[in-house]
C-alpha cells in the first residue's frame, strides 16, 4: 500500500513539473530590453503608451482576472500609496486578462490606467506565464485567505484561468527595461517599497 502512494505521489510530482516545464513562455524581458512601441487603450478607451511618458518612469505590472483575491489585495497597496509612487515619477500601468466589462465595476476606480488584456497578447509580448504553482504553492494561500476576508473586493470567475502568474516591469521613459520580476506563485511580486528603490 505504501509503495503504491509513494507511486502515485512520484507520479504527480513529475505530472506537475512537466505541466509547469511546458506552461513557462519561451521569451522573458530583461533589462536593457526595449518594449514594443505599440499604442494601448485603459478601459476607458484613453490612450496608453509605455514609451515617451511625461512620467520619469512606466511600472508594469501584469496581473490575473477581474475578481481575483490575491491581486486586489496586493493591488490596494498601490492604490492606497499612488500619491507618493507619482511623487517619484512613477506612473502605474496594470494588465488583467479579463475583458472592459468586468474591469470597469471595480478596478474602473483606481487611481491609475488598468488595460483589459482577455485575449493574452500582451502576456506573450512580455513573457508572462502561468502555472500549477500560482495557486498551489503554499506561499500564497494565506493572501487568498486575506484577500477573501476583505470587505471591499471585487468579485466574478476566474476569466481566461486562474493559474496566471504576476509580471512586475520597470521602463524608463525611452522604452528601456531597467528591471523586471516573474513571480513563481500568485502572490509573488513586487512590493511599493520595491517599486520606489529601483526607481532610484
Amino acid at each position: 500500500m505504501a509503495k503504491k502512494l509513494l507511486y502515485s505521489l512520484s507520479l504527480l510530482i513529475v505530472g506537475l513539473f512537466v505541466v509547469w516545464l511546458f506552461s513557462a513562455p519561451a521569451v522573458k524581458v530583461k533589462a536593457g530590453d526595449t518594449v514594443p512601441t505599440s499604442q494601448w487603450a485603459n478601459i476607458h478607451g484613453a490612450p496608453v503608451s509605455l514609451t515617451g511618458s511625461k512620467a520619469k518612469w512606466v511600472h508594469l505590472q501584469f496581473r490575473r482576472f477581474a475578481g481575483c483575491p490575491i491581486c486586489n489585495l496586493h493591488i490596494q497597496e498601490f492604490v492606497a500609496r499612488n500619491a507618493e509612487l507619482e511623487a517619484a515619477g512613477i506612473h502605474e500601468v496594470v494588465v488583467f486578462h479579463s475583458p472592459v466589462k468586468s474591469l470597469l465595476p471595480y478596478q474602473g476606480k483606481f487611481p491609475f490606467d488598468v488595460i483589459a488584456d482577455p485575449e493574452k497578447v500582451h502576456y506573450a509580448e512580455f513573457g508572462v506565464g502561468t502555472s500549477v504553482f500560482a495557486i498551489l504553492d503554499p506561499r500564497v494561500w494565506p493572501s487568498i485567505v486575506k484577500g477573501m476576508s476583505l470587505k471591499d473586493k471585487p468579485v466574478g470567475d476566474p476569466e481566461n484561468g486562474a493559474l496566471g502568474l504576476p509580471g512586475d516591469f520597470l521602463i524608463a521613459a525611452d522604452g528601456k527595461v531597467v528591471a523586471s520580476y516573474y513571480g513563481r506563485h500568485a502572490y509573488d511580486q513586487w512590493s511599493v517599497n520595491d517599486v520606489l528603490s529601483l526607481a532610484k
